[in-house]
């Protein structure tokens, strides 16, 4: 839960660096609410099948949006790249795949967007 609050905590920063387990735990946290708000929704008739959305889980999603996308481009960073690699989402099939695959690399050295996150943790751990 820690690493979903830490990005809801840097709502609007699209700058630094995010490393995997911050992207992916929020991410799966994010997937868990979806389903259960979903679910709700089915649950209290407010569920549309023609959207795919409800009014809780609609509202949810509006509310993360910007979080969701901010992490992405904290997390492309880690990587090395630009946040622009982002728009590749809008390649059908092919643009998920390759963020899929960038979203699961290991974190660059230090690089032009800071410094390496893990780097950064041990030292503070040893301190």
């Amino acid at each position: 839960m820690e690493w979903y609050l830490k990005v809801l905590k840097n709502y609007f920063v699209f700058s630094g660096r995010a490393r995997r387990k911050e992207y992916w735990m929020f991410t799966l946290i994010n997937i868990i609410v979806s389903i259960v708000l979903t679910m709700l929704d089915m649950g209290v008739g407010t569920y549309n099948e023609l959207t795919g959305y409800g009014v809780f889980s609609g509202i949810y999603t509006l509310l993360v949006l910007i979080p969701s996308i901010a992490v992405a481009v904290r997390r492309l960073h880690d990587t090395g790249h630009s946040g622009w690699w982002l728009l590749l989402i809008l390649i059908p099939l092919l643009g998920a795949l390759i963020l899929l695959v960038v979203m699961c690399f290991n974190s660059k050295e230090d690089n032009e967007y800071g410094p390496n996150p893990k780097a950064v943790n041990v030292d503070q751990v040893a301190a």
